[in-house]
């Protein structure tokens, strides 16, 4: 599988399409999280930090609520602490939605060479609405939030149901993380990974590509990992 150059500077390869994480990846969010968890915790009566936090990357909100709750010992329904923390999120994204470095030149790029892209998550729905409004819905063919699959990251279903959906293959999409959990559902998925680390680290692989920043990863690249993974 060979890429060509076309003469707009697009590139032609086996690259069907590009899937995104959103949360510590594209979004600038996690410091958010943290201002929405640190809230969460002190109303259950805990206190709440960073090493805290790093045990929740790339999980769900049901995950989150389970944890908090073990934590503090604090007798309140789960939905209710979730509840909270997700009005609290969307509040945040809805004034602000932060992106990583290099995100927008990304998208950019992608959208204009004409290749899909997804955004798969593991927040909620009401969560991904203002964070497409922030990024540009017109960047994204679909998305797919974590509300929306029966099983979350670390699971593969997120990433399996974007490839079903744009009518791709596993080993033709790439799909870039931030997270251990987030990368664990890409390589299930069969996918070409690119991980890159936010507030946990994601050591090198076979088969595995790991960048610094957004900053590094281009159109070309990506068509290059596919081609030299088929």
């Amino acid at each position: 599988m060979r890429e060509t150059v076309r003469d707009d500077g697009s590139v032609e390869s086996g690259l069907q399409a590009v899937l995104f994480d959103m949360d510590g990846l594209l979004v600038d969010s996690e410091r958010l999280w943290l201002e929405v968890e640190t809230e969460a915790v002190e109303w259950l009566g805990g206190t709440w930090g960073p090493e805290h936090q790093e045990k929740l990357v790339g999980g769900s909100v049901d995950i989150a609520t389970a944890y908090m709750l073990e934590l503090t010992g604090a007798d309140v329904p789960p939905a209710e602490l979730g509840r909270r923390m997700i009005e609290g999120m969307r509040e945040r994204l809805s004034a602000c939605a932060p992106m990583m470095p290099g995100a927008k030149e990304l998208l950019a790029e992608i959208r204009a060479a004409g290749v899909p892209a997804a955004l798969v998550s593991s927040s909620h729905r009401v969560l991904l609405e203002p964070a497409l409004d922030a990024m540009g819905r017109e960047h994204f063919a679909l998305s797919v939030a974590g509300d929306e699959v029966s099983r979350t990251k670390p699971d593969p279903e997120p990433y399996l149901t974007a490839v079903a959906r744009l009518g791709a293959v596993p080993e033709r999409c790439v799909v870039l993380e931030d997270s251990p959990n987030g990368v664990a559902a890409a390589e299930a998925a069969g996918c070409v990974t690119v991980a890159v680390p936010n507030v946990l680290p994601v050591p090198p692989a076979p088969g595995r590509t790991v960048v610094g920043s957004l900053h590094e990863v281009d159109l070309r690249m990506l068509a290059g990992l596919v081609a030299a993974a088929g």
